[in-house]
């Protein structure tokens, strides 16, 4: 049981705030949901959108098929009508042009001036459209007075009954309703989160869509959980205040999206050659320079993999769910702290805005894990020569007449400026070997899904995981052998599993949200392994389980 609804307008028509409602009355319903967002770089105008996939079973992407069709215009009808499946319906409180047999209209505005308030017209659709549902709106009080207070509360929750009783219900999926399961949260939320448990105490950054979210979680929960957020006046102070915080002590982090993280590229040098820890959210939109600002892509993986001057060890990783979100927050953390590295975190618009039902975090589960010298150590040097690479680090302060250096040249084991090749040799080996131990302790290896002998495996990255994993499904069960292999750790790169698997199949399919299969390059330049063929989309739009399908069907 499964089932999709688009409400879609112009900016300031109330789109996002009625998909909130519907998305909670849904939840708390007992469903399952997966809501995704497109919306245009304005105030007004243009036209908006957002789908809210539901169902019995969890969901983990988004389909761009519609049971219902929520309409506040007529652009909205007109664009959108072409995916409504058979037996949906278009609701809407205009008079649309096309009229089939399939739209369903509202007397919204009547009832909206009969309750003694026009702008109430949303809330009377939305309650027509839980009645097509048969969802229940016992708890419609509750969920309303979250948005709206006073006598504009009472008069939605009347506008919302009115809009109930207005039509005939059709698919009456109510029998399914239980209590609300998990908690609703953005990847963004969620990573945030992890972030919080993992111990950040500093957060610096420049609002840019689509990272903001982070800083703004992040912002509503300072005071309770202690952690200074710090709106810089651009990326450049944003990132360099992230460093002098972690050098002082705090775990500290920032975030942007692809052109503020330009910005930052030569203070990512500075975290890499200090070895001052630094986690770096990179959320994704399509570029090049202001690009489609709203809109998602996959298109900064080399970019993150290669940027700054000169060579030094990072962490790339990429969120591939929400759950993960979560996961690489708390990660994150430990493991710039543990090696002393820069941690470049990829997400991307369509995974940072989307809504999904994810099980409650377990906070009491978190370690944090702390690689602070604390006790005084004879004959200390910052940059000491180790095997590991990793050099003992005091806090400036924390220990009385021990003074605590740093250095953005090349410098020896006690941060003195240098520039003999012998020094010079054996600082970059001993920075570099931390990529060699991270790979070894701690970097992921990609995660399989499908049969065990496929004959066609995709290989992804990031947000693409749910639409490939249900693309697999389909084809499996249509009696296809098709695997999937998807990559949260990308740097230093994991190659043992991919080369198990490549040896299984005949077919390696790279399947990303870029031009080029950024993806792709970075296999065949660490692993010399190359795919066989690409399903590769770059119109600011994320993969449909279905687009994945179709395409796959016709290359295997």
């Amino acid at each position: 049981m499964e089932y999709n609804i688009l409400i879609g307008g112009k900016a300031g028509q109330g789109v996002e705030t009625g998909a909130q409602i519907i998305t909670e009355i849904i939840h708390s319903n007992g469903f399952y949901i997966f809501s995704s967002k497109d919306y245009m770089s304005m105030v007004r105008g243009g036209h908006n959108f957002v789908t809210i996939r539901f169902s019995d079973k969890p969901i983990n992407a988004a389909s761009f098929k519609y049971n219902v069709i929520m309409s506040l215009d007529e652009n909205t009808s007109d664009l959108h009508h072409k995916n409504l499946l058979d037996g949906g319906a278009v609701l809407s409180a205009m008079e649309l042009e096309h009229k089939t047999d399939d739209v369903i209209k509202v007397d919204a505005a009547k009832i909206a001036k009969h309750i003694g308030n026009t702008k109430v017209l949303n809330t009377v659709l939305i309650g027509a459209l839980c009645k097509y549902f048969g969802l229940d709106i016992s708890n419609a009080k509750h969920i309303l007075s979250a948005h709206f207070i006073g006598d504009v509360l009472e008069k939605n929750i009347e506008a919302l009954k009115q809009g109930f009783d207005s039509i005939e219900g059709n698919f009456h999926c109510s029998e399914v309703a239980s209590d609300p399961k998990g908690i609703l949260v953005n990847s963004n939320e969620a990573f945030a989160s992890g972030c919080a448990a993992g111990g950040v105490s500093f957060y610096s950054a420049y609002p840019m869509t689509p990272a903001t979210s982070i800083m703004k979680f992040l912002s509503s929960v300072s005071e309770d959980l202690n952690i200074l957020v710090e709106q810089a006046e651009d990326e450049i102070s944003a990132i360099n205040m992230a460093i002098g915080a972690s050098y002082a002590g705090a775990r500290a982090m920032t975030g942007s999206s692809g052109g503020g993280f330009a910005l930052m590229t030569e203070a990512v040098g500075l975290s890499g050659v200090t070895e001052t820890p630094l986690v770096i959210a990179e959320v994704q939109r399509p570029g090049p320079a202001t690009g489609l600002s709203t809109r998602t892509e996959q298109g900064d993986l080399l970019f993150t993999l290669f940027c700054s001057q000169g060579e030094f060890p990072r962490m790339i990783t990429s969120v591939t769910s929400h759950e993960n979100a979560f996961e690489t927050g708390v990660r994150a953390q430990n493991i710039a702290q543990k090696y002393q590295i820069p941690v470049i975190v990829l997400s991307d618009q369509y995974l940072a805005d989307a809504i999904k039902t994810t099980e409650e975090f377990d906070f009491d589960s978190i370690e944090i894990k702390d690689s602070i010298l604390r006790e005084y150590k004879k004959d200390y040097k910052r940059y000491e020569y180790t095997k590991s690479g990793v050099s003992p680090r005091l806090l400036p302060g924390s220990i009385k007449g021990m003074t605590v250096m740093y250095d953005s040249h090349e410098h020896n084991d006690e941060s003195e400026i240098v520039e003999d090749c012998e020094t010079r040799i054996k600082m970059m080996n001993k920075r570099m070997k931390k990529e060699d131990l991270l790979l070894e302790e701690d970097i992921n290896e990609p995660e399989y899904f499908g049969v065990e002998n496929p004959s066609a495996v995709f290989v992804g990255f990031g947000s693409s995981r749910g639409a490939m994993q249900e693309a697999v499904s389909m084809l499996n069960d249509e009696g296809k052998s098709v695997g999937m292999l998807i990559f949260s750790d990308i740097w230093p790169f994991p190659s043992k599993k991919l080369k198990e698997i490549n040896e299984k199949t005949d077919k390696l399919i790279n399947i990303e949200m870029n031009y080029t299969g950024q993806l792709a390059k970075v296999i065949s330049m660490q692993t010399g392994i190359r795919c066989s063929s690409s399903i590769l989309k770059y119109d600011g739009r994320p993969f449909s389980p279905h687009q994945i399908y179709k395409q796959a069907k016709e290359l295997i």
